[in-house]
């Protein structure tokens, strides 16, 4: 006779575990769904209060072809002006003359071509202070390296008040300051990515394994030691992820800050605006967007670079 070992998930769970582990998913499947429900309204009306304050329910009158005037829902009145301003926009180009018609839209282009390159330098070298102010301040700003509490709350308040406040309102500060020019763009760019960067970085370096760092002060480093060789070769991957594509932001925020006098493109739009040039317009919008495009795509081909993948695609 063979005796045969059975095991515990062989035998048959009791009728009162079995019920007792139905009330409780049941239990918790209704408390789910009630408090989906109770989000679900609180999102509603919390969505309905904001498109009420933001006027999206606001009508207004309007001036028909006729000449009378209706009230009209003010999204239904304003989507027409909407596509006016984008014909506006739009140049006249005739095959015959194409030439003649490219060279009238951008007829500036050398005045142009040179703030391009000028909203290039002043991202670039805004990029270049962001990066080192975020990088050195992301380490006492992650709460499992900071040396102390009181170095984490500084560290972390003012990479706060850096992102908080807009690039426009530093770039206003700092044409008050130093006067227009593309200094005070690079200032108020590197101000705001330090901010930017610095949580971002702090973030990734709550996320490293701690191992390396322990064993770098078992071996007797010091806390400059642990992040150098415990924790900067862990993050560099995202640091320069996160790196090109502030870059990138920083190429479509130089060619708007100039708006204020802070050097750039920015003040081609303006004028532009101010004399409703709205070919000019279209124009500079093509010359950003492939400019952004063209950075994107080398910015991605040197990221892949860098961490190994061009290698394995």
């Amino acid at each position: 006779m063979t005796l045969q070992a059975t095991s515990i998930n062989d035998l048959p769970p009791s009728s009162s575990a079995m019920e007792q582990f139905e009330q409780d998913f049941n239990a918790h499947r209704r408390s789910m769904r009630v408090n989906w429900a109770i989000g679900s309204l609180v999102f509603f009306v919390l969505f309905v209060v904001t498109a009420w304050i933001g006027d999206f329910f606001k009508v207004t009158q309007v001036t028909t072809i006729d000449g009378a005037r209706e009230w009209q829902w003010i999204i239904s009145a304003g989507l027409p002006r909407l596509g006016e301003f984008i014909v506006q926009t739009i140049p006249t180009l005739t095959w015959e003359n194409l030439g003649v018609d490219l060279a009238n839209w951008f007829w500036r282009w050398p005045v142009w071509m040179q703030l391009l390159l000028e909203t290039i330098l002043i991202a670039f070298m805004a990029t270049v202070l962001g990066v080192i102010g975020g990088f050195v301040l992301s380490f006492p700003a992650a709460r499992n390296l900071t040396p102390n509490k009181y170095v984490l709350w500084v560290c972390r308040r003012y990479l706060e008040i850096a992102r908080t406040v807009p690039e426009l309102v530093w770039a206003l500060i700092f044409v008050f300051c130093f006067s227009v020019g593309p200094m005070a763009g690079v200032l108020a760019i590197a101000l705001h990515a330090t901010g930017s960067l610095g949580k971002l970085y702090s973030e990734v370096n709550e996320n490293i394994d701690m191992r390396p760092l322990e064993g770098v002060k078992a071996a007797g480093g010091s806390w400059f030691d642990q992040i150098r060789y415990g924790a900067v070769p862990q993050v560099m991957p995202n640091i320069i992820s996160y790196t090109l594509l502030r870059f990138e932001i920083n190429v479509r925020a130089s060619s708007i800050i100039g708006y204020v006098g802070a050097g750039g493109l920015g003040q081609e739009f303006r004028t532009a605006m101010s004399f409703q040039e709205y070919t000019d317009l279209s124009a500079l919008f093509i010359i950003i967007f492939v400019t952004v495009m063209v950075i994107d795509f080398l910015s991605e081909k040197l990221r892949h670079r860098i961490i190994g993948m061009g290698e394995r695609t």
